[in-house]
C-alpha cells in the first residue's frame, strides 16, 4: 500500500538560515518547534501534563500497537519530531500514532533521521497554559494542511477529550468528553477508553 500523500499548497517559502540554526541551538531540556516560519521554545511538560500524556499512552500501546486486548496495527510515539511541509514545519505533538501499513519501518537503522516526514493518521496534544494557543491555532492548520486524520485534545485540569475529524480540509468536532466517562474514541473505538484512569495520577 503506497502511503498516502500530504496536499500540496504549492509553496516553495523556506524556514530562515537564522531560524533553522536557533532551532538546533536549543538545549535537549526544551522543546522546540518551528510553526509558520516562527521558532516557539517551550519547558518539559509539567506534571500534570506529562501525567495524562503517560497515561494515555500506556492504555492505548498494548491494544493498538502490541495487539494485546486489542486490534494492533498501529504505531503509536511519544513525542515525536515530525517534519512537515516544504519549509518544513517542525513539530512536537505528545502522542503520534500511524497506520502500521503506512510506517512499516517505524524504527529503522542507524542512520536514519530523529524526525519524522511521513504526517501521521492521528496526534494527541495535552493542552496547557503554555501551549493551548499554539496546540488549536497553527498546529492545527499544520496537521490540516498535511492530512492527519484525527486529532485529540485532552486538557488534564478540566478533564476533557475533544476529537477532531479532518473532513474536506476543516476540522469538525467529532466527539466531546468529560469527567470519568467510559468512551470509545475515534479512530480507537475497538476498546473501551477509561478517563478515569487517563487522569489518575
Amino acid at each position: 500500500m503506497n502511503p498516502r500523500r500530504p496536499p500540496e499548497n504549492g509553496s516553495t517559502e523556506r524556514n530562515a538560515p537564522s531560524v533553522e540554526a536557533a532551532f538546533q541551538a536549543v538545549p535537549p531540556e526544551m522543546v522546540a518547534e518551528i510553526l509558520d516560519g516562527e521558532l516557539h521554545v517551550s519547558p518539559r511538560p509539567a506534571r500534570p501534563h506529562a501525567n495524562v500524556a503517560s497515561n494515555l499512552g500506556g492504555i492505548l500501546l498494548a491494544p493498538f500497537k502490541f495487539g494485546r486486548g486489542g486490534p494492533g496495527g498501529w504505531v503509536i510515539i511519544d513525542e515525536p519530531e515530525l517534519h512537515l511541509g516544504p519549509r518544513p514545519d517542525k513539530v512536537v505533538p505528545d502522542l503520534s500514532g500511524w497506520r502500521r501499513e503506512r510506517l512499516p519501518h517505524a524504527v529503522g537503522g542507524d542512520d536514519a533521521p530523529a524526525h519524522y516526514a511521513l504526517a501521521p493518521d492521528w496526534v494527541c496534544e495535552v493542552l496547557s497554559a503554555r501551549t493551548r494557543n499554539r496546540d488549536k491555532g497553527p498546529k492545527m492548520r499544520i496537521y490540516a494542511r498535511e492530512g492527519v486524520r484525527h486529532v485529540w485534545h485532552v486538557d488534564p485540569l478540566a478533564r476533557t477529550l475533544d476529537i477532531f475529524r479532518l473532513v474536506e480540509g476543516q476540522w469538525l468536532v467529532a466527539q466531546s468528553f468529560t469527567g470519568d466517562e467510559k468512551v470509545r474514541a475515534e479512530p480507537f473505538e475497538a476498546i473501551e477508553l477509561e478517563l478515569a484512569l487517563v487522569w489518575s495520577g
